[in-house]
C-alpha cells in the first residue's frame, strides 16, 4: 500500500483536492486499498480552505509516505518555516514530491526546483520564473516530471497529474479505467498545452464556428479569407468584420494558431520529420514554422520535441 500525503494550509485551493478522487477510484478499481491518502498540515487539526469550510488534518510528517503533494493556495504567500522544512526533508524520504498549481512556489522556495523543469498555472508562470530564476519554467505544460519532482498546471490539471501517477504505479489500463470512472478523457499528456486555440477564440455564432471547424479540417490548404468566408456563408468583408468582433483576432492569426497547435502536437507525439510536419499543418516551409514556434512558444520545434521525449522517458 502506498501512502500519499496532501499538504493543506490556510487558504488551500479546494480544486487541488480533486486529485484525491483519482486515488480513490484506483482503490475501488483494485478492490483493495492501494493508496492511503492523508491530509497533512503544520499543526494538524482543522484547516480553513479557500471556500471557507474546514478539513481535518494530521500533523506534518514524511516518514512512511511514498508521495507528498503540495497544492496551490488562493493567494501566493511566503511559506512557513515548518512547511519549507517538511518539503526539504521529503526529498530524501519520499519517492516523489509533487506540486499542483501554485504549490510549485513552495517547492521552488524550498530549493527543490533549482535546475529542474517545472510548470504551474499559466497565470502565475512568469511570476514563478521571475522569483526563482534557477527554475526552468515551462508555462505551457499540463504537467512535468523531472526526476522525483512532479509539477502540474492549475485546476483540473491536478487530475491529469494524479492519473499519471496511477498509470506509473498500476499501469495504463488501470489509469484508463480510473479516468472513465471520473468521467474524464484519459489523462492529457504532460507535454500537452494548457491552451486550446479554439477555446481561446471562443466564437459565438454558428457561422464563425463553422469556418473555424473548416479551417481545422483543411490546414494543408492555403485557407484564404475568401475560403473561410465561403464556409461561413458570408462575403469576405462581412466575414472579416464578424470574425474579429467575435474572436478579437484576424482570420490569418487564428489560422496560424490552429496550425501551431496541430504542429506542436505532431512534434510531441509523432516521429515525422520537421519538413513533413510543416507540410501537413499548412506551414509548407519549415523555416516559417520555426519562426512561428519561436514567436508563440519561445522555443524551436526541435527543442519542444526533445523535451517531450525526455519527459516520456522519465
Amino acid at each position: 500500500m502506498q501512502r500519499i500525503g496532501f499538504v493543506a494550509f490556510p487558504g488551500y485551493q479546494v480544486m487541488s483536492l480533486a486529485a484525491i478522487s483519482a486515488f480513490e477510484m484506483a482503490n475501488m478499481q483494485a478492490g483493495e486499498q492501494v493508496y492511503d491518502v492523508r491530509l497533512l498540515s503544520e499543526t494538524g487539526g482543522s484547516v480553513l480552505t479557500s471556500m471557507g469550510f474546514r478539513v481535518e488534518t494530521e500533523p506534518f510528517q514524511t516518514d512512511g509516505f511514498d508521495t507528498l503533494i503540495v497544492g496551490g493556495g488562493a493567494q501566493i504567500e511566503p511559506s512557513t518555516p515548518g512547511l519549507l522544512a517538511l518539503v526539504s526533508r521529503s526529498l530524501g524520504q519520499c519517492r516523489r514530491i509533487a506540486a499542483t498549481c501554485t504549490g510549485a512556489f513552495v517547492l521552488a522556495e524550498a530549493g527543490l526546483l533549482d535546475g529542474r523543469r517545472a510548470t504551474t498555472h499559466w497565470f502565475y508562470a512568469r511570476d514563478l520564473q521571475t522569483r526563482f530564476p534557477k527554475v526552468k519554467v515551462e508555462e505551457d505544460r499540463i504537467f512535468i516530471v523531472d526526476g522525483p519532482i512532479w509539477t502540474s498546471a492549475g485546476m483540473t490539471a491536478s487530475i491529469d497529474l494524479a492519473l499519471a501517477m496511477v498509470e506509473k504505479d498500476l499501469g495504463l489500463e488501470a489509469a484508463r479505467t480510473v479516468a472513465k470512472k471520473l468521467v474524464v478523457h484519459h489523462r492529457r499528456a504532460g507535454g500537452q498545452s494548457q491552451f486550446s486555440a479554439l477555446l481561446e477564440l471562443d466564437p459565438k455564432s454558428d457561422r464563425i464556428q463553422s469556418a473555424l471547424a473548416y479551417a481545422r479540417r483543411n490546414l494543408t490548404t492555403p485557407l484564404t479569407v475568401a475560403d473561410l468566408a465561403e464556409a461561413a456563408h458570408l462575403s469576405p468583408r462581412q466575414f472579416s468584420r464578424a470574425f474579429h468582433a467575435e474572436t478579437g483576432q484576424s482570420p490569418a492569426k487564428a489560422v496560424e494558431n490552429l496550425r501551431l497547435e496541430a504542429a506542436r502536437l505532431m512534434m510531441e507525439q509523432s516521429r515525422h520529420p520537421i519538413d513533413a510536419v510543416a507540410q501537413q499543418t499548412g506551414f509548407a516551409d519549415p523555416d516559417r514554422m520555426r519562426r512561428a514556434f519561436l514567436r508563440a512558444f519561445g522555443q524551436p520545434p526541435q527543442v519542444i520535441r526533445r523535451n517531450a521525449r525526455a519527459e516520456a522517458a522519465a
